[in-house]
């Protein structure tokens, strides 16, 4: 049975949407910088965004995309993540390990949710590190589109793994995220094996080009080269952990605030 907060309206069980708006907490409009392996982001605290405001806000800070925050009850919240062009995203591991981490400290706690559309996440701080849940990770068969053949992968937003030299990715990366195959574009990633449960990868981010690190796509790469068990990802941003346990991603990484 949902916890009661003082003001009568049952704790986040996972489900903020669910809540009705008088019990949503109303923040004051803030604004901080935060990054994630390379990946920066603006996280709006109480600003309720449109794709014009997300973009020029992007832009303005020189970020690879804004984190809005909804809504917050105590140690969950519900985040949209907003690409740089103002087109919203599916999910993110590096913005979600910030909300996290962002969310962690206001509630001074360790433990805490966060919900990106209909997927809930939940993440445990350790230290500088962020330990997080991202739910199922699909694979499918093998494809060959234009001469490359790749992994599809889906972890709350799409993928394409190719396995091969990582300083492809400007060549395969720009062919494959246009294709035809999907329709909403794709991330694709070019990934080496490099054994001993490591893998070396470099990534062409939709609507952004390439990117030093992605949270989803060391799950993508990892689950596509790697499968079941823990898994060392290198991006030119840094290194993360995932570990994928009867399908479910988990992902290991430090998030920090910039200003």
């Amino acid at each position: 049975m949902p916890r009661t907060s003082a003001n009568g309206c049952a704790a986040f069980p996972g489900l903020l949407a669910s809540r009705p708006t008088a019990c949503r907490l109303r923040l004051p409009m803030r604004f901080s910088k935060w990054s994630a392996h390379g990946n920066v982001y603006l996280l709006a605290e109480d600003e309720r965004l449109t794709p014009e405001r997300a973009r020029e806000l992007s832009t303005a800070h020189d970020t690879d995309g804004v984190l809005e925050v909804v809504a917050v009850d105590g140690a969950a919240a519900e985040v949209a993540i907003w690409n740089p062009d103002g087109s919203r995203a599916e999910l993110s591991g590096n913005g979600t390990r910030i909300a996290a981490r962002w969310l962690a400290e206001r509630a001074g706690t360790n433990e805490v949710r966060i919900r990106v559309g209909e997927r809930v996440t939940r993440a445990l701080i350790k230290g500088g590190l962020v330990e997080q849940e991202l739910g199922p990770v699909e694979v499918g068969p093998a494809e060959r589109l234009q001469g490359i053949e790749f992994v599809p992968v889906t972890v709350g937003n799409p993928h394409a793994v190719v396995e091969g030299d990582p300083a492809e990715i400007e060549r395969v990366g720009p062919l494959l995220e246009a294709n035809p195959r999907f329709p909403g574009r794709t991330n694709v990633q070019v990934a080496r094996h490099e054994g001993h449960g490591r893998i070396t990868a470099r990534i062409w981010e939709r609507g952004v080009g390439e990117t030093s690190s992605s949270g989803t796509s060391a799950v993508a790469v990892a689950a596509a080269l790697g499968g079941e068990g823990e898994t060392e990802v290198s991006f030119p941003g840094g290194v993360v952990r995932v570990r994928i346990e009867n399908g479910e991603a988990y992902l290991t990484g430090p998030a920090e605030r910039l200003e």
